[in-house]
């Protein structure tokens, strides 16, 4: 049988052990994550680059001054969805990180809970007589802070929900706004 001091420290290098495994998988998925977005960030401007190089010189072969405001108007709908496309691509990356350190540290915090628990209980079995209503008190205050961490969960959720969804909503605006703008132009023309 342990003493308790033993158990107060075995429970800290555990602990410590699994903060450490956390925050090497929260690195891990950090790192990744940013190189997905330098490998969108490349292909972008590679492909920006290109396209802006073409369209200079379609631009610069126009015969007229309508040709060139044409020519300028045709490429305003593509370049919109370009946009959209790399905004999108954007949102999945951070939304798929946002997910992964939510996920990490809720499991985290479970297994924290789980481990501080099973400490109480043993060191509740351990302590002197006289103590219980100390040690009834303490799990009643861990189960008190469970229960706000489950809310603050619950309403994050919630809210990073409401916000993609006002993103998507803002996303799929613009994208029917580009859509019927050649079609405004050109039943003005």
């Amino acid at each position: 049988m342990f003493s308790i001091p033993e158990q107060f420290s075995n429970a800290t290098k555990a602990n410590f052990e699994s903060q450490f495994a956390i925050f090497s998988a929260l690195t891990n998925k950090a790192f990744e994550s940013v190189e997905k977005l330098v490998e969108l960030n490349l292909s972008t401007a590679k492909a920006s680059l290109e396209d802006s190089s073409a369209a200079a010189k379609q631009l610069l072969s126009a015969k007229d001054p309508q040709e060139f405001f044409s020519l300028t108007a045709a490429r305003a709908q593509p370049n919109a969805e370009k946009a959209i496309a790399y905004s999108r691509s954007l949102a999945t990356i951070a939304t798929g990180t946002t997910a992964e350190f939510s996920r990490a540290a809720e499991t985290q915090i479970l297994e924290t809970n789980r481990k501080v628990i099973s400490l109480v209980d043993e060191v509740s079995k351990n302590a002197p007589a006289g103590t219980e209503n100390a040690v009834a008190l303490f799990k009643s205050a861990l189960g008190s802070a469970n229960a706000g961490y489950e809310q603050f969960t619950r309403t994050a959720k919630q809210a990073s929900d409401a916000i993609e969804a006002n993103v998507n909503a803002a996303v799929n605006q613009f994208t029917s706004a580009v859509k019927s703008a050649p079609t405004a132009t050109a039943n003005a023309a």
